[in-house]
This record gives structure tokens, C-alpha cells and sequence, in this order.
């Protein structure tokens, strides 16, 4: 039985617990966003815009009480929680900003007569939302498509029921109508009730491979759309011109914020013989001197993980590559304290076939590869069922962005580490997922885009 709960990750301690939805509320919920949809679609855009820029200013009113409840949620610090509160924000900025552009009639240049492709919502839309970006994830999705006039239903993370009720409280207060935007407390097979529903058109996950395997099953027997937003274990290669000091700082950023738990998060360091040495000095300095503790005091660098199990997880992970000749330049284990906390962990010498190698770790673990070309970076960047992103550090930018290129992955970032902002789109390929959220990509999701042809 799934059970809604907030679990303090600081202290493993049970905060509260959360009523799951019964099966007649899931009804009614998915009833009132049908009828919600049938209004709410033939309202100006511009009038749905205004909604979203009232709820970007509420976040932005409200931000400290929002990164608390993260904080306590999933064990974010206070800085990045905050960070996290600002981006929605944005978003839902952008989209209010942007809206009736990316919404806007478009003709076409025919052979015979007039054309014009018109963009239309399609109706209910389920989502389903991970744990580790509480407010995010929910804003990339539900933003664009409220926009665009299609009404959502929200199925959060189980240890995310408090930020879930936040995000509604923020739509009523804006002064969205009912049936708009919908949380629910839903089992897995009231899921599966609910993408089967003739009413539901489309269905958008972020979280595991496993996770998106399974809805992507029921919806293709449905004939539903999705979007799926999976796992993946980005490559950050560093060339051989490459300044391993600024290469170093950016790996820290790009492995260990939020604790290593984002899917965009660098995962494996492919680094060439030129400056494997001083990379690996720079990069195992910079790790060892993060402060681990209590997320919500100022100066904490790394907060626990998001449950117990996630950490027993990532130990797991790790124990298993030592097993197999890895070895632990820094970290490796679990500080002597409570709560779901792992030490900030580089790795060398994972061999190929370990769960290091060709799983996603999800927690602030680094494995570093050594290579003599950029051939055989290229071949071990790419050798992953994964494909989100991907980061190439080096000198010559020009050749930087050629063996970008080369990445089997929907994002490259040269010389930074990876990112998110509203304006970008965001999305993988391979078992990283399909689709694109973000940008005007994420209003194009989920679109009737009907054609209109005169003589």
C-alpha cells in the first residue's frame, strides 16, 4: 500500500502522514479536470498567463516557507531549496511571458490554396513526479500545459506530501479555477486506473527507468501520449587541454549538488592521460573539504540523502565496486551520525560489469576513468544504456563541441557544468526518455496541432 509521509532524512524520524486517495476522490478528481478542461481551453491565453505570473509572484513572496518545507521533505540544503523555489518561479514567468507566442496560429507555405496550423490543448494530462526537485519538477510540467489550456492531475512523490499540498495552496491562492490543477494522494494501480480513463489524454513521468518502463507500457495500451523524463549517468569528459583546476570546480558543482541526487548530475569523469594526475589532486581536494551536516544550517555544503533506503542504496553501489579492485581516493562510507547521510565519494578503477559502472548512482558518489584518446573517451562516455547529458571540458572550444557532438545525448554543456533554466530545453534519449520539457519544446508536447486549409 503506498503511504503518503513526510520522513525528516536529517533524523530518519516520521514528521507526518498523509491520507492516500481513496478510489472515489481519484474519480471525482479526474471527472472535475474533464470538466474543468471543457472552459478552461476556450479562455483567452492571456487570461490563463496571468494566472501563472501570480503564482511565480506567491513563490517568490513565499520562498523561505517553501525551501523549509523541501529542507524537511527530502533533506535539500536551505540555499539549494531556495535556488530551487527561484527557478519555478522563472518558469512560471516564462511561460506567462511566452504563452501567446509559442501558442500563436502559424500559416503555411502550400502548394495550392491556405494553410495554417493552429495549437490546441487535448484535454486531462497525469503527472507523475519524483522526490528530488519537489517544486520543479511539477513546475516544468504543469506550467506550459496550463498555459496552453490542457488541466492537470498531479501524482507526487510519496515522501514529497507536504510540498504537494504547498503547490495547490499556490494555485487557489493565484485564483485558479478548480479542477485545474489537481493533486492526488494515488496508489500505483489508482495510477493505472487513471492513465487507463477515457478522459486522460496524455501522461508525463519523471523518475526511474523502471519506473518509466511500467507507465509507458499502460499508456501505450491506452494510446495515450507521454513524456518520460528517466534516469541517466552523464559523462564529463576532460581533454587533454583542459585546465584541470576550473575542470575541478566544475565537477564538484556538477557531481554533488543536491547531494548527487539529479538525474542531469555529472556521474562518471572521463578524463585524458594529460591530466588525469592533476585533475584527480584538484577534484579529490575540493570533495574531501565539503561540510556534510544539518541541511537547513548555514554552511552546509551537503545535506543527507533522501531517505535511508536511497543511502543504503548508494553504500551498496559502492561497496560492490571496492569488491571489485575500485579504489576510494576519499569518502567511501557513512559519516558517524544520524540520519540518511553518505560522505561525499570519489572512485577510480570501477571495473566494467560492476553496479558502479552500469548503474546511475544516485548520491554524491564521482567515479573517475583514465583514457589515452579521445576516441576512447568518446567510446566510454557513450557506453551507458543512458543518454541525457553530457559535459566536455577543454581549452579549444571548437574541438570541445566537436566531441560534444559525438555524445550520444540530448544536452551537451562545453566548459560548464550542466544546468537548467526555463528557456532551455530538456530532455535524453535511449533509456534517459522521450520527450522534451522546457522552452517552447515544453509547450509542444502535449498539442493538437490541427490544420486549417482553405481553396
Amino acid at each position: 500500500m503506498t503511504e503518503y509521509a513526510v520522513v525528516d532524512p536529517t533524523t530518519n524520524r516520521l514528521v507526518r502522514r498523509f491520507p492516500t486517495a481513496t478510489d472515489t476522490e481519484v474519480d471525482a478528481a479526474v471527472d472535475g479536470a474533464a470538466e474543468a478542461f471543457r472552459s478552461w481551453r476556450r479562455r483567452p491565453v492571456a487570461e490563463r498567463a496571468r494566472f501563472l505570473a501570480a503564482v511565480a509572484g506567491l513563490q517568490r513572496e513565499r520562498r523561505h516557507h517553501l525551501a523549509a518545507i523541501i529542507t524537511r521533505e527530502m533533506g535539500k540544503t536551505t540555499a539549494e531549496a531556495l535556488g530551487e523555489v527561484d527557478l519555478c518561479a522563472d518558469i512560471h514567468d516564462y511561460y506567462a511571458e511566452n504563452a501567446a507566442a509559442f501558442t500563436a496560429d502559424r500559416p503555411l507555405d502550400v502548394a495550392e490554396g491556405s494553410a495554417t496550423v493552429r495549437t490546441e490543448p487535448i484535454g486531462v494530462l497525469l503527472g507523475i513526479m519524483p522526490w528530488n526537485y519537489p517544486y520543479y519538477q511539477v513546475a516544468r510540467f504543469a506550467a506550459p500545459n496550463i498555459a496552453l489550456g490542457n488541466t492537470v492531475l498531479l501524482k507526487h512523490a510519496p515522501s514529497c506530501p507536504e510540498s504537494a499540498a504547498a503547490i495547490v495552496a499556490l494555485f487557489a491562492d493565484a485564483g485558479l479555477p478548480e479542477g485545474v490543477y489537481t493533486n492526488l494522494y494515488a496508489t500505483e494501480a489508482q495510477v493505472a486506473r487513471i492513465i487507463g480513463h477515457p478522459a486522460v489524454q496524455g501522461v508525463s513521468l519523471t523518475g526511474s527507468e523502471r519506473a518509466g518502463r511500467a507507465v509507458g507500457e499502460l499508456a501505450g495500451r491506452a494510446m495515450k501520449k507521454t513524456v518520460l523524463e528517466l534516469g541517466g549517468s552523464d559523462p564529463f569528459i576532460v581533454l587533454a587541454d583542459a585546465d584541470p583546476e576550473r575542470a575541478a570546480d566544475a565537477a564538484v558543482v556538477g557531481r554533488m549538488g543536491n547531494a548527487g541526487q539529479a538525474c542531469t548530475a555529472a556521474k562518471r569523469f572521463v578524463v585524458l592521460d594529460e591530466v588525469y594526475d592533476a585533475f584527480v589532486a584538484a577534484f579529490v581536494e575540493r570533495v574531501a573539504a565539503l561540510r556534510v551536516g544539518d541541511p537547513g544550517q548555514e554552511g552546509t555544503d551537503l545535506g543527507p540523502l533522501s531517505s535511508e533506503a536511497a543511502a543504503q542504496h548508494v553504500v551498496g553501489q559502492v561497496e560492490d565496486a571496492v569488491a571489485h579492485g575500485a579504489t576510494v581516493l576519499t569518502g567511501g562510507g557513512r559519516p558517524d551520525r544520524e540520519g540518511a547521510f553518505v560522505e561525499p565519494t570519489v572512485l577510480t578503477g570501477v571495473a566494467p560489469g560492476t553496479r558502479a559502472y552500469r548503474e546511475e548512482i544516485f548520491g554524491p558518489v564521482a567515479v573517475v576513468h583514465r583514457v589515452g584518446s579521445v576516441d576512447e573517451a568518446v567510446a566510454l562516455a557513450n557506453d551507458t544504456p543512458y543518454g541525457l547529458g553530457g559535459v566536455v571540458f577543454g581549452a579549444d572550444e571548437n574541438a570541445a563541441l566537436a566531441v560534444g557532438d559525438r555524445l550520444d545525448t540530448g544536452m551537451v554543456s562545453v566548459n560548464a557544468p550542466s544546468r537548467t533554466q526555463a528557456d532551455l530545453p530538456f530532455g535524453g534519449v535511449k533509456a534517459s526518455g522521450v520527450g522534451r520539457e522546457l522552452g517552447e519544446y515544453g509547450m509542444a508536447e502535449f498539442v493538437n496541432r490541427k490544420l486549417f486549409r482553405t481553396p
